[in-house]
């Protein structure tokens, strides 16, 4: 079968993509994913090939940075990002959009792999012209997640009407994680929503031994707001002599605000690095604001990757993140923007860390891609066409 997938990101560093891609193309699928600003030499994994296209708008020539993205701007620019950031971005997706057409019209294709709201009408066009059916893997929660800049209730609406209808007509929706899909369920009435986690592959040779001695926690993901950082920050003072890492890619803005107090800033690491940064502090930090539903209904991928290095985490107390780490005892939970209870988490699990450690290798065969891509597999075996 022919999939191609569409996607507003660069699939060089977008891991569920490219996790997803591979593991059909390992099925003997042949897939072809077109990205934005992918980066030059990239290559796809062994069955995928990828093609890119930019997403410049309006208000942002491609390539260009946008608006107060390194440096900080004074207050009237500010409120003018703030007032322009819903038209630029509708811009960007307009000119993605246009640009993914043009390419998509040299494919043939059987089915049509649409990732989150932003491909969706692309993905209804495209699957309605060549009539192939349609998939539609929303990554979060569309009408859930922080949106910044100046509120655009009216926006909001008509895409929720518009995801509605569009979702109706796909022959499958995935998601990330159960939370999001009973909400989608009870939203839209949909029926068939499908979960597809954003699991790690196990090492090689399996679930590895847990760390023998606990010297830190260890936040790995984007150094921006929503992620309570400033807790974090605030715990790295309270915890001493554990170490506390906040590694990751970082919105310079916030960055140039943030004060780290006690703990430790620096860049993004490649997987591996991760992994070995986990596995010599000993916790994994798996934080995120309770301020939206999407946050309340996230699975981070985090959570994940803590798994995967085999160490036990200290995750924020919140609906989906609260369910799956009691449910397999992975480590404690602390109230949303206190630092104290996140500093007891953090003691609690380092004084208990022999029992936690061996309860996150045991749940790490069920928390594994290995599992999800056989819920995948699964989806695209029941749309392959008798006989092929």
């Amino acid at each position: 079968m022919r999939i191609l997938m569409l996607v507003i990101s660069n699939v060089a560093t977008d891991t569920r993509v490219m996790r997803e891609a591979a593991a059909l193309a390992g099925a003997g699928h042949a897939v072809h994913v077109i990205g934005k600003d992918v980066s030059t030499g990239y290559e796809p994994p062994e069955g995928v090939t990828v093609a890119s296209v930019g997403a410049g708008s309006a208000f942002r020539k491609q390539g260009a940075e946008s608006l107060g993205a390194r440096r900080k701007l004074p207050p009237h620019l500010r409120a003018a990002r703030w007032l322009l950031l819903p038209q630029h971005r509708n811009s960007a997706f307009a000119s993605w959009r246009a640009k993914a057409k043009q390419l998509a019209a040299d494919q043939e294709f059987d089915v049509v792999h649409a990732h989150d709201f932003n491909t969706l009408s692309l993905g209804v066009e495209l699957a309605q012209d060549k009539r192939v059916p349609l998939v539609y893997d929303t990554h979060e929660l569309w009408q859930g997640r922080p949106r910044v800049g100046r509120p655009a209730p009216l926006q909001k609406r008509r895409e929720a009407k518009q995801e509605q209808a569009w979702g109706a007509r796909a022959a499958t929706v995935i998601t990330v994680g159960q939370g999001v899909a009973d909400a989608l369920r009870e939203a839209y009435g949909w029926r068939h929503v499908e979960v597809v986690r954003n699991t790690f592959p196990l090492p090689e040779g399996g679930p590895v031994d847990p760390p023998t001695k606990v010297t830190g926690a260890v936040y790995a993901g984007r150094i921006a707001p929503f992620r309570e950082l400033e807790a974090i920050a605030g715990a790295s003072e309270l915890v001493k002599p554990l170490r506390i890492v906040i590694a990751g890619p970082a919105d310079d803005t916030y960055l140039g605000s943030y004060n780290a107090k006690a703990a430790e800033v620096v860049g993004a690491r490649p997987v591996d690095e991760v992994d070995a940064l986990l596995r010599e502090l000993g916790i994994s930090l798996v934080t995120h604001s309770d301020k939206w539903l999407n946050h309340r209904l996230a699975m981070p991928n985090k959570l994940f990757h803590a798994v995967r290095a085999g160490v036990p985490v200290v995750g924020t107390d919140v609906q989906e993140l609260r369910r799956v780490v009691e449910e397999h005892k992975l480590g404690a939970l602390y109230t949303p923007g206190d630092a104290a209870s996140l500093a007891a988490a953090l003691q609690e699990v380092a004084d208990n860390y022999a029992t936690y450690a061996v309860n996150v290798r045991a749940a790490a065969p069920a928390l594994s891609w290995e599992a999800d891509s056989e819920v995948l597999r699964g989806i695209y075996e029941r749309l392959t066409p008798r006989g092929d």
